[in-house]
């Protein structure tokens, strides 16, 4: 599957645990709702391994799972092992060598999947960067304010409404994902900028009712009402 072949604006759950246990009990109580992509956290593969890949796959309910690897290095195998876990989609970091996000998509495209470009952590010209990674397929990237940002400098992906506009008006065949402490009321303004995929972890699975958490997001997307 590629990125584009989803329906759009798109709600992509993070599970960001290090119990696989954890997030199959918060997945259970999600998975028959209108989620655009099951996200596998780094954390959970870290601590799981690609067999929290494969378990969030059968119990996904059909919908596509994206394998949170950050990639920085043997594109080609990381995609591998991710994709033939289960995986539809895997990420990969902007500020890796070209050579590493080419043989990612490539081995991600040969397996019928598919990459994302994540700009954490990125410091240079996100328009030109992202430029560059369209010219050589790339279709979509995740604007990215990680966890330890927020808590230090107190942002979060809603401070990059700018940056999210000038991409979408720029690069319009790119699909644009944003992810950072977002919330359910602020979907709409993301929606706005131009993301088409709306990544929502803790405020959802921090949730003491994660379905109702996850209805209010998709209720802010307008896929249900």
């Amino acid at each position: 599957m590629k990125i584009k072949e989803l329906k759009l604006p798109a709600l992509q759950v993070a599970l960001d645990f290090t119990s696989l246990n954890r997030a199959i009990e918060v997945l259970s109580r999600i998975s028959d709702l209108d989620i655009g992509i099951v996200e596998v956290g780094t954390p959970l593969i870290k601590s799981e391994g690609a067999r929290s890949i494969s378990r969030v796959r059968e119990l996904a309910g059909g919908k596509p799972v994206l394998a949170d690897t950050k990639t920085v290095d043997v594109g080609a195998l990381e995609a591998e092992i991710a994709i033939r876990a289960g995986a539809d989609f895997l990420t990969a970091i902007a500020s890796a060598d070209d050579a590493v996000i080419e043989s990612a998509a490539r081995a991600a495209w040969e397996l019928g999947g598919d990459l994302v470009v994540d700009f954490i952590g990125f410091r240079g010209d996100v328009l030109s960067r992202a430029r560059e990674l369209s010219e050589v397929g790339i279709s979509s990237v995740n604007i990215h304010v990680g966890i330890d940002v927020q808590r230090s400098l107190g942002l979060t992906a809603t401070d990059m409404r700018i940056l999210v506009k000038r991409l979408s008006a720029e690069l319009s065949g790119l699909v644009i994902s944003v992810s950072g402490g977002i919330k359910p009321e602020d979907i709409p303004q993301l929606i706005d900028a131009g993301a088409q995929i709306v990544v929502v972890g803790g405020a959802i699975t921090r949730s003491s009712d994660p379905r109702e958490a996850a209805v209010k997001c998709l209720k802010a997307l307008k896929r249900i009402r």
